[in-house]
């Protein structure tokens, strides 16, 4: 996974050594297509590439600093009010920033209403949370912290504890010159650090790069599938697979999902489109986490979802064969990088209690 180190600048490049360069016999294997064929499939791998930089905003630009509190935060569980739950208890790195389980643990052990979503490539995310409530990643990542279901803390008591480590009021001083430790800049530190997590490159992009040999026939096929019979790409587009939008696709659930923000008809039981990279490493699937594998999300899809009038009008039946199903499987599988862990950071001491010298 790239992630930005503490000792860089803010200026943030992805690694693009790790692009594979076009071999000749590669080369020869495109050459084999005919000239329309080849330039209907270089125009449709376009569509793919990565970008080049990760976007901060304006009110909240890049820092070393910035960041390497925000990881300090993330991994903290004196984030929520008993002490004991992480940003990274649910958003665990080693579960792609899941936690693997179909509905999300809260404070007290409460199952939550939804699936945890992943946090990787929030940075390029506009309406966040899967019905889209949270208008910036800023206060998306205040928001579990003070919901009395998940991390159940109140923010002016959080400043309060933090205050009272020195490391912490250091860190937030060299972090925002001027103004310190705030409720808004906890979020602005964790919303740092989360636009850092990004993943590495896949096999797919070192295809779409020019290496043929990347990704097998059958993911090739799966490609073509995705993009045309199977109708993936739909919602499932751009570099980070995802249209960022919210759809209704039919499941039998009754969460009203984006309705409850936009009352509007087609935002009923509509959700936000998850990214597929590291898909085959975020089982279960859906807001709910209903569908157990991949193998059960494809089903779903070609079955064209439960008819109702806010189902999403790219919702319909695909009737794809076994074959072309597990041909868009191992294309997705495709969209899997090798990321390494980051290393959990050492997180600052709270002040002890002083003890009366013995008489």
């Amino acid at each position: 996974m790239f992630r930005i180190a503490v000792s860089t600048v803010a200026a943030v490049v992805f690694a693009a050594s790790h692009i594979a360069t076009v071999h000749a016999a590669d080369t020869e294997s495109v050459a084999a297509l005919g000239p329309a064929a080849q330039q209907s499939l270089a125009a449709l791998k376009a569509k793919y590439q990565r970008p080049t930089s990760i976007p901060f905003p304006s009110d909240n630009p890049y820092s070393v600093e910035k960041a390497q509190l925000g990881q300090m935060l993330f991994f903290d569980p004196r984030m929520s009010g008993d002490n004991y739950i992480a940003c990274a208890s649910c958003h665990n790195p080693a579960l792609s920033w899941g936690d693997g389980l179909p509905r999300g643990i809260g404070t007290g052990m409460t199952k939550l209403a939804r699936r945890t979503p992943t946090v990787l490539n929030l940075a390029w995310a506009e309406l966040l949370m899967w019905d889209g409530r949270k208008p910036s990643l800023e206060e998306q990542a205040l928001g579990p912290i003070q919901t009395d279901v998940e991390m159940n803390q109140n923010l002016d008591d959080l400043v309060k504890e933090l205050s009272a480590i020195d490391e912490y009021k250091l860190r937030f001083t060299m972090a925002f010159p001027g103004e310190g430790l705030t409720g808004p800049n906890i979020g602005k530190a964790i919303a740092t650090f989360e636009r850092t997590i990004v993943s590495n490159v896949a096999p797919f992009d070192r295809w779409i790069a020019g290496d043929e040999s990347a990704i097998s026939p059958a993911a090739k096929r799966g490609f073509d599938l995705f993009n045309n019979k199977a109708n993936c790409a739909a919602c499932h587009s751009g570099w980070n697979f995802t249209d960022g939008a919210f759809h209704d696709i039919g499941l039998p659930s009754q969460d009203v999902g984006r309705y409850k923000e936009l009352s509007l008809p087609s935002m009923m039981h509509a959700f936000k489109t998850p990214t597929l990279r590291d898909v085959d490493r975020r089982g279960p699937y859906m807001h709910d986490g209903s569908l157990k594998t991949l193998v059960d999300v494809m089903r779903h899809y070609n079955g064209g979802g439960i008819q109702r009038p806010s189902l999403s009008g790219d919702m319909k039946k695909l009737d794809l064969t076994k074959a072309e199903i597990a041909d868009v499987i191992a294309f997705m599988q495709t969209l899997t990088s090798d990321d390494p862990l980051p290393q959990v950071p050492r997180l600052p001491v709270a002040p002890q209690p002083r003890r009366e010298a013995a008489r």
